[in-house]
């Protein structure tokens, strides 16, 4: 399975990881439901939300195989 990178696409994340609904609402962001996740990575919505990306990025990682 892929890695989830800063470049990696909001749409993407939730085709890798079925967990990141949760992921990100438990981080504020409601990305998944944004038009915008069509275009938007997650080091986009990081920078709008002000999340910490690695922290995020390590959470969208945990448990997918590599």
């Amino acid at each position: 399975m892929a890695k989830i990178t800063a470049d990696t696409l909001i749409v993407d994340v939730l085709e890798l990881n079925p967990k990141a609904p949760e992921i990100l609402m438990a981080a504020g962001m409601h990305c998944f439901g944004c038009a915008m996740a069509h275009g938007e990575s997650v080091a986009e919505a990081v920078a709008v939300h002000g999340e910490d990306l690695e922290a995020l990025l390590q959470k969208l990682n945990e448990g997918l195989e590599d």
